[in-house]
C-alpha cells in the first residue's frame, strides 16, 4: 500500500542472493509469514527493511544453524507442533491477496479409488399455483372423466350432531356437491330452520316457498318441493324456510310424527345415489325424524371438548332410535372438523375420538380454512368457490372416502 493510500498490484521479481524474494514495488513489503504475497499494513521504511534482509542469512535444509542442521525429520516435527494460532488465518489470506478470498484446496482421494459422479435430479416439484390449478381442475371435473363409486342402492345419512357450531351444514353441503360432481345423484334436504344448507346452495328459501314443512306437516310429495342446484346437474335440495321453526310444536298432535320424513323418502320415485339430512343443533322431533328416515348417522365432531359432551348425548338418542323406531340406523362415517395443527388439544381430541369410534373416523381431516367460512357468504359451498383450497381438497377426500367405503360394502354384500 503506498502512502497515498491506493493498492496496486504486486508483481514478484527474481529472488535476491539471500533468498527473499525482492519485490517490483518498492513500497511492497513480503508477508512475515508466508514469504509469499505481501502484508497490508503501514509502510515500513526501505532501508530498514533492507538492512533486516541483509542480516537474515539466506537457509537450507542440512545447512548448520544454531549449533545444528536441518533434517526432513525436523521439519515434519516442527510442522506438527504448530498452533492453530499460528496458521496463517482466512485474513491473513484475504490481505495477501488484496482482499480476494482463494478457495480451499480440494481434497484428493486415495489412488485407485474410483471418483464417485454427483447426480443432480432435474425432475422438481411443480409450482404452488400449477398444484392448486391441478387440484381444482380434479375437484371440479370438468370433463367428466374422474367419477366415485355409486352405491348399489340408495344411502340415506343423516348428519347429525346436537351440538351447534360443529360443520353440520358445511360437511352436508361440500360432501354433497364433492359426489354430485363425479357422477352420483345427490339429494340434500335442508332439515335445520336457519336454512343454512339452503343458502351454502344458493337455492330459494325466503317465506312461501315450497319446503320440507310442507312434507311434514301437509303430507306434500317430495317431488313437488324439490329444487335444483344451480351449476351441479347431479345435484337437488329442499330448502327449509322459517316456517320448519313451528313444525316441533304442530308435530307433537300428528299421527306417526316421528316418521313422517321416513315415509315421504319411501314414496319418492326420483331415484338418488345419496340422501343427506342437514339435522337442526337439537334432540327434538326433526332430528328424531331424521333418525328415523335414515339408515346411516354421520357426525362431525369439532376438534374441541365441548364436541365430545355433545356426541355423548347423541350417541344414547341413537341407541334409543334404534331399538323403538329404526333397527337398521348405524352411525357409519365420523368426521373431524376444525382441526388446528397448531395445538396439542386438537390431537388430544382426535386420539380420544379415533380410540372410542375405531374404523368409523374417516382418514380424512378438514382443517380450519378461511375459505370454507367464506363460501357461504357467495352461496357457494368451498368446491365451487375455491376448489384448490385445502379446505376444499380435505371435504373432496372425505367424500371420496364415503363412496369407497360404500363400495366395499356393496362387494361385501354380493
Amino acid at each position: 500500500m503506498h502512502e497515498s493510500g491506493s493498492y496496486d498490484s504486486y508483481r514478484l521479481s527474481q529472488p535476491g542472493p539471500n533468498g527473499w524474494p525482492v519485490p517490483s514495488d518498492p513500497q511492497a513489503v513480503p508477508h512475515p509469514r508466508t514469504g509469499t504475497g505481501f502484508a497490508v499494513g503501514p509502510t515500513i521504511p526501505i532501508p530498514a527493511v533492507s538492512q533486516a534482509m541483509d542480516q537474515s542469512p539466506a537457509l537450507s535444509p542440512g545447512e548448520p544453524h544454531s549449533g545444528g542442521s536441518y533434517s526432513a525429520g525436523d521439519i515434519a516435527s516442527a510442522e506438527e507442533t504448530v498452533s492453530a494460532g499460528d496458521r496463517v488465518s482466512a485474513g491473513d489470506t484475504a490481505s495477501a491477496d488484496g482482499g480476494r478470498m482463494s478457495p480451499a484446496p480440494r481434497p484428493h482421494a486415495p489412488a485407485g479409488t474410483p471418483e464417485k459422479e454427483v447426480v443432480v435430479s432435474r425432475e422438481t416439484e411443480d409450482p404452488p399455483l400449477a398444484q392448486e390449478a391441478k387440484r381444482a381442475v380434479e375437484i371440479l371435473n370438468p370433463s367428466g372423466e374422474i367419477t366415485m363409486p355409486r352405491p348399489v342402492r340408495r344411502r340415506i345419512i343423516c348428519v347429525a350432531n346436537q351440538k351447534g357450531g360443529v360443520g353440520k351444514t358445511t360437511t352436508a353441503v361440500n360432501i354433497a356437491v364433492a359426489l354430485a360432481l363425479h357422477g352420483n345423484r345427490v339429494l340434500v334436504i335442508d332439515l335445520d330452520p336457519q336454512g343454512n344448507a339452503s343458502t351454502g346452495l344458493n337455492v330459494p328459501h325466503h317465506a312461501g316457498v315450497p319446503d320440507v314443512y310442507d312434507c311434514l306437516i301437509e303430507g306434500a310429495p317430495l317431488v313437488d318441493v324439490t329444487q335444483p342446484v344451480d351449476g351441479i346437474p347431479n345435484l337437488s335440495c329442499i330448502p327449509a324456510t322459517i316456517d320448519l321453526a313451528g313444525a316441533e310444536i304442530e308435530l307433537v298432535s300428528v299421527v306417526a310424527r316421528e316418521s313422517r320424513l321416513a315415509r315421504a323418502i319411501q314414496a319418492c320415485p326420483v331415484e338418488y345415489d345419496y340422501i343427506f339430512v342437514d339435522c337442526p343443533p337439537s334432540l327434538g322431533l326433526l332430528t328424531v325424524n331424521a333418525l328415523v328416515a335414515a339408515q346411516e348417522v354421520l357426525i362431525p365432531i369439532q376438534c374441541e371438548y365441548y364436541a365430545l359432551e355433545g356426541v355423548q348425548a347423541l350417541t344414547s338418542n341413537i341407541a334409543l332410535v334404534r331399538s323403538h323406531l329404526n333397527p337398521t340406523l348405524d352411525i357409519s362415517t365420523v368426521l373431524l372438523t376444525m382441526y388446528d395443527r397448531r395445538t396439542r388439544l386438537a390431537d388430544l381430541v382426535e386420539q380420544d375420538v379415533r380410540n372410542h369410534f375405531g374404523d368409523k373416523v374417516l382418514n380424512a381431516v378438514i382443517p380450519r380454512n378461511v375459505r370454507v367460512s367464506e363460501a357461504p357468504s357467495y352461496s357457494q359451498s368451498v368446491m365451487t368457490y375455491d376448489p384448490g383450497s385445502r379446505g376444499a381438497m380435505s371435504y373432496f377426500e372425505a367424500a371420496q372416502e364415503i363412496a369407497e367405503r360404500g363400495a366395499r360394502v356393496r362387494e361385501a354384500g354380493a
